[in-house]
């Protein structure tokens, strides 16, 4: 596999400062660049962070004097990269122009960001569930006129704790789900520190969470037609998100409801025998099902598979519905940086990072 050489853009948040230590010792990536705000723009990623890096571990000692760019200088950027990570913090129409702009340029961006998620020509990929969602690459490419240029996103973090959970069991025809998910405050780029107001509380809104969460799982079940993805109309789909005093790892409670019931067993085995896929940051084992009353929890199991495993307890049997159980995903790793690297792997693997003919 080729080394590829690799930007962060928006290299000083939350979700920034999570890829440069997933980066640090990838067997295919390599940060070569370094760029934020205009505020942050010509000084040390050190300096630039002044005090605000926070990971349990060091800022990586090769990144500690790399001086930050400009985000919108593109072309000196492209001379660094063969393509970026786009975790910036900015309005979603200057999202989406900030990250066309840089398609545009030939760099390819893998993006945490949702401006570009609702576009039928941008894949929205879950790498263990819709890989084939690449091939919608050529049709944004000759929108954007481009040859190497395009666009990528991986998922809300919030739809990534239940919608592994869900996928399996869909030959079983998925009728209705209802998720409330428990979301943690690094969802809000948050520490304690930075957010004392949420000890010992509890905010029940976060803004555009529950339209994401109802609309992209139907974009990820979606199909391709007519060279765009058309997403799926079922199942029928209603969340409520809150904001909880966790630190990371989303918490969903489900409910869901069977055109043909499966048991009990059927969909542990289903859990159990989803296989994943080969890439360097894939977990082993992506569903974990847990026999205990009081699992998955946060604290316990959100870091389950360096973080990218999906943890799922309390099967049961529901009044309303069919069946209710609880799931569990790391927030910034599965959810946002470390699934944004293993979409960025999965587009490796399959070339999609080299000019086409």
């Amino acid at each position: 596999m080729k080394k590829y050489r690799v930007g962060i853009v928006g290299a000083t948040g939350m979700v920034g400062q999570r890829f440069v230590t997933l980066l640090e010792n990838h067997p295919w990536f390599t940060v070569t660049c370094l760029a934020a705000s205009e505020r942050s723009a010509g000084k040390t990623y050190t300096q630039a962070l002044d005090g605000r890096w926070n990971m349990a571990t060091p800022i990586p000692e090769f990144l500690k004097d790399m001086v930050i760019l400009n985000a919108n200088e593109i072309e000196k950027i492209k001379e660094e990269v063969d393509f970026v990570f786009c975790a910036v913090d900015m309005k979603k129409s200057e999202i989406r122009e900030l990250e066309e702009n840089y398609a545009k340029a030939e760099i390819p961006v893998v993006s945490n960001n949702s401006a570009c998620r609702g576009l039928s020509d941008v894949p929205m990929i879950i790498p263990e569930i819709n890989a084939e969602h690449i091939a919608v690459i050529e049709t944004q490419r000759k929108r954007l006129g481009t040859k190497k240029g395009f666009i990528a996103v991986k998922s809300n973090c919030s739809i990534q704790s239940y919608v592994p959970a869900l996928h399996p069991l869909k030959k079983f025809g998925l009728k209705n789900v209802l998720a409330c998910t428990y979301q943690a405050i690094s969802g809000a780029g948050k520490t304690f520190d930075t957010w004392p107001e949420m000890v010992d509380n509890l905010i029940p809104y976060i803004g555009g969470e529950e339209e994401k969460s109802e609309l992209e799982p139907l974009k990820v079940w979606g199909k391709i037609k007519n060279n765009e993805i058309v997403n799926a109309t079922t199942p029928n789909i209603t969340t409520q998100c809150l904001r909880v005093p966790v630190s990371d790892g989303h918490t969903a409670a489900v409910f869901v409801s069977f055109e043909n019931k499966p048991t009990k067993e059927e969909i542990i085995d289903c859990w159990k025998n989803f296989s994943g896929i080969d890439l360097p940051s894939a977990p082993k084992q992506f569903i974990h099902y847990f026999e205990e009353d009081n699992r998955p929890q946060a604290k316990l199991d959100r870091n389950l598979e360096n973080g990218m495993a999906v943890s799922v307890g309390r099967l049961r049997e529901d009044s309303q519905f069919d069946y209710k159980f609880v799931c569990l995903s790391h927030n910034t790793l599965r959810g946002a940086a470390g699934g944004a690297v293993l979409l960025a792997e999965l587009l490796a693997d399959c070339e999609c990072f080299a000019f086409t003919s």
